[in-house]
């Protein structure tokens, strides 16, 4: 099973950017998607952002990742 992370771009430079989520930070590759922006949601699996996502979306997503991860605990 794969899955696949919304993260927020916070900085871009060519075909990298560095995207937050959870306050944790991380340089992935933007080349598969096209115009990617500051502040814009991005799914990420291993390291590439797949998917672009509207901000309700990634928000709605990462409650329920969220969710999970304090029901692990």
């Amino acid at each position: 099973m794969c899955l696949a992370v919304p993260y927020k771009i916070i900085s871009k430079k060519g075909i990298k950017a560095i995207a937050d989520v959870f306050g944790i930070k991380k340089e992935i590759d933007i080349r598969i998607l096209d115009d990617v922006n500051v502040n814009d949601y991005v799914l990420v699996h291993a390291g590439f952002a797949i998917q672009k996502l509207d901000q309700e979306e990634a928000k709605t997503t990462l409650d329920l990742l969220r969710e999970i991860s304090e029901e692990s605990v």
